[in-house]
């Protein structure tokens, strides 16, 4: 198989980088490998150390091209953190055609005017997302190409980050030797792969608990309404038991992962943790109600943070799909039942919005959701074929775009 029939999809976190190589077969996406190692060199979404985030990256290829058996040089690379930025924007043009007729050139042209929001020096574009277009004065447009008027308009949602962010990001893989064929953020990716069409129709929040941020995304009548990074991750819940214990980081993580619970009221005020299971080096004792109560404190903030964010665009308890949790911080133990009850809100684990055939063994794992959601992000955008410069490659191009389309149409009905 040549390399560029596979699509790698890389998450760079703060904690972990991950990544998942797939291909489009003949029934859908088939995931050739999925890979996970430890990553120091990042805080809050930021590299903070290139030469760390570098040797993170080369050792997810080395893992890779071993499970695989396939090398590539280039990806589709997700970017969050607490720099990303997003903001509504309008672009208005005239239509081209002395007909009126609206084609594709006039609609990537009213992105483009989208495009011109002003935007300081020090921060860069990477998405305008269309959310409706309007044609003279026929508004909640889906899609215009095709209909006849004088006057194009879209309504659309910028997503900003910072230069530097986005350079060192840039610069830490391309030192990988990784070409990156584009930036996706983050949330919008994890969605890819955890909400159906149907939740986006109804309405649906999409929190992703990472390590240092946690991403919540809104969608209302198959819209992006609302997007925003909060500064507050797992990761702050175990420095916060390794304060309450006065243990190392270590262990304190450990502990979150065996015993954390986000419900307090659940654990009695007898039960104890016994830190030699873990560590034999280790002989306290410490109550597993202090412990629920640490982690309470921090997910009370933090939840506290989301419901602001909802009830700013008016969402707060009205979304009928609710609110689906992913990342490696939705694996604590409660934490769904949590959620209903501070958001007032269904809620669930989220999970792949398909099966897919091949290396799948590790698909149910949150973690994964990103890099899995980069691939079919790519998929969706007709493929990772380079620009084709035959009659034969175009050919091929085109059969690839067409099996995807095929391919969304069987995923999101």
């Amino acid at each position: 198989m040549s390399q560029h029939d596979a699509i790698l999809g890389l998450d760079v976190g703060s904690t972990k980088v991950t990544a998942t190589l797939g291909q489009l077969g003949e029934t859908g996406l088939e995931i050739l490998g999925m890979v996970k190692v430890p990553n120091t060199g990042l805080r809050r979404g930021q590299v903070v150390d290139i030469g760390e985030t570098v040797s993170a990256i080369s050792a997810v290829l080395e893992d890779m091209e071993r499970t695989a058996n396939v090398m590539t040089t280039t990806a589709v690379v997700s970017i969050a953190g607490a720099h990303v930025e997003t903001a509504h924007s309008k672009g208005v043009i005239a239509v081209a055609r002395p007909d009126g007729e609206i084609t594709q050139q006039d609609v990537d042209r009213v992105l483009e005017a989208a495009r011109a929001v002003a935007m300081p020096a020090n921060r860069e574009i990477i998405h305008v997302l269309p959310k409706s277009y309007t044609v003279d004065a026929e508004p909640c447009i889906t899609d215009p190409v095709g209909m006849t008027g004088i006057r194009l308009e879209v309504d659309a949602y910028v997503v900003s980050c910072a230069s530097a962010a986005v350079k060192n990001l840039v610069r830490a893989v391309n030192q990988a030797g990784i070409t990156i064929q584009d930036l996706v953020f983050g949330p919008l990716a994890t969605s890819e792969c955890i909400l159906t069409k149907q939740q986006r129709e109804s309405g649906v929040v999409l929190i992703d608990m990472g390590a240092a941020t946690t991403s919540l995304i809104v969608y209302e009548e198959g819209d992006l309404v609302h997007a925003s990074i909060l500064p507050v991750g797992s990761m702050h819940i175990t420095h916060d038991i390794a304060i309450g214990l006065k243990t190392s980081i270590d262990l304190a993580e450990a502990v979150k992962i065996r015993y954390g619970t986000a419900s307090k009221d659940q654990v009695r005020d007898v039960d104890t943790i016994d830190f030699t299971v873990i560590d034999p080096n280790e002989l306290e004792r410490p109550k597993a109600k202090y412990v629920a109560e640490i982690i309470d404190a921090r997910l009370s903030e933090l939840f506290i943070m989301i419901k602001e964010e909802l009830s700013r665009i008016g969402k707060d308890g009205t979304l009928p799909a609710g609110a689906i949790l992913t990342g490696g911080g939705s694996r604590l133990n409660g934490v769904v039942e949590y959620t209903k009850h501070m958001l007032h809100l269904p809620a669930k684990l989220g999970r792949p919005i398909a099966e897919f055939p091949g290396n799948v063994d590790k698909l149910d794992d949150p973690t994964y959701a990103t890099s899995v959601g980069l691939v079919l992000w790519t998929l969706e955008q007709g493929g990772p074929a380079p620009a084709p410069t035959s009659r034969a490659a175009l050919d091929s191009m085109e059969g690839v775009v067409g099996k995807a389309k095929e391919f969304f149409k069987l995923l999101l009905p």
